[in-house]
């Protein structure tokens, strides 16, 4: 088992105190937006081995497992985080993993450098994500129901909306939200502008369901993913509560501070609140255009004392145990590869002592028995 030294991403959008406070150190005054867990080549942990992308290349069967190569060939399909919104995220959704190997294959053929500011995807893989929030937690998740986004927009009186009202009580509903993210995405910049100042005077007067998107546009002002978000289901989770975020739904984060597991994958396409490039038609191929429930997620208990969050798919498995005797050790051991979490208390973790913030890559096989009194994610695959 390898105790991890984990790199903290400083995006704009991250909150200056959340992560300090949660590892119990300074805040820096710089913002702390996510810190990574696991083999990402752009980030990857360390170990007293080298980093975790050293250590699995140099024996991948071996830290692995024969079962996790076989499925998803030479590396850790997934990527651990730490997240810390102090301000909104930008919109986006994720490509299926047949739109992902088609972009980027053209994107190849295509010659666009990797790094290129609008180029979309940087790998041929799926970025299916799970949220789990720690503390009270802000997100956009999902297509609201068209009349119910009507009624929203209507609300705020401002007449260069109306045709977007209109437009949400057409049917078939697909078709209508399409229609309207296209008109919204496309609109000449002034006149959106003005429209998003209106509505951020308009949000802020109303306040209440309204709150959320005079936050966004305080961050964003002019966006057009300001009025974008309102076609959205606004939630709010509480401490150990999650969302599921397939491919295809657009979604968002706003403030709180969660973990976070994902396909290791870095394929985002943009949908507005932003300064990077939105490339609208390919956006529009990928968004599954359906209202939707956002679904959260609660976990589910078992006899040993894991709290599971189902998802359909494979790349990743999350859980959590509350250990709450420092007496009563469990047994974690798998022939797949682990990150245990420390998110609460001190938890014992093979030999190394894991306490808010701190982590450890447990090999497949390894023998991981965790004791203490406090909480620990589990994050592996299913192979």
């Amino acid at each position: 088992m390898d105790r991890l030294d984990n790199t903290i991403r400083p995006y704009a959008w991250g909150s200056p105190t959340a992560i300090p406070h949660l590892l119990g150190t300074e805040p820096t005054g710089e913002p702390q937006a996510e810190m990574w867990m696991g083999a990402h080549p752009g980030a990857p942990s360390r170990t007293d081995r080298g980093t975790l992308v050293e250590v699995i290349d140099a024996d991948p069967e071996k830290e692995l497992g024969p079962a996790a190569v076989a499925k998803f060939g030479p590396r850790l399909p997934f990527l651990l985080k730490i997240l810390a919104a102090g301000a909104p995220l930008s919109l986006q959704v994720h490509p299926d993993l047949e739109q992902a190997k088609e972009g980027y294959a053209d994107e190849e053929r295509r010659s666009i450098p990797v790094d290129a500011p609008h180029r979309n995807y940087k790998d041929a893989n799926h970025k299916p994500e799970l949220i789990c929030a720690l503390t009270e937690f802000d997100g956009l998740c999902g297509f609201r129901d068209p009349l119910a986004a009507a009624g929203l927009l209507d609300d705020l009186g401002i007449d260069s909306l109306k045709p977007y009202v209109d437009l949400l009580h057409a049917h078939p509903e697909d078709a209508a939200l399409r229609e309207v993210l296209t008109a919204i995405l496309t609109a000449d910049p002034e006149e959106m502008s003005r429209t998003v100042a209106e509505a951020a005077t308009a949000c802020t007067r109303l306040g209440g369901a309204y709150a959320p998107y005079a936050d966004i546009a305080h961050h964003y002002p002019g966006d057009p993913g300001v009025i974008a978000a309102m076609l959205l289901n606004h939630v709010r989770l509480q401490p150990g509560e999650a969302l599921y975020l397939g491919a295809g739904v657009p979604h968002a984060y706003l403030n709180g501070l969660g973990v976070e597991i994902m396909a290791n994958s870095d394929n985002v396409l943009r949908c507005g609140l932003t300064p990077k490039h939105v490339d609208v038609p390919e956006l529009l191929r990928i968004v599954r255009f359906r209202p939707s429930d956002p679904g959260v997620l609660r976990p589910e208990a078992s006899p040993d004392g894991e709290e599971l969050y189902e998802t359909p798919i494979d790349e990743f498995r999350l859980s959590r145990y509350v250990l709450p005797e420092a007496g009563s050790a469990h047994d974690l051991t798998r022939a797949t590869p682990q990150i245990l979490l420390c998110t609460a208390g001190s938890v014992r973790a093979g030999e190394h002592d894991l306490t808010p913030g701190r982590s450890a890559f447990v090999p497949a096989g390894e023998k991981a028995e965790v004791s203490g009194t406090g909480t620990l994610f589990r994050a592996t695959v299913v192979a």
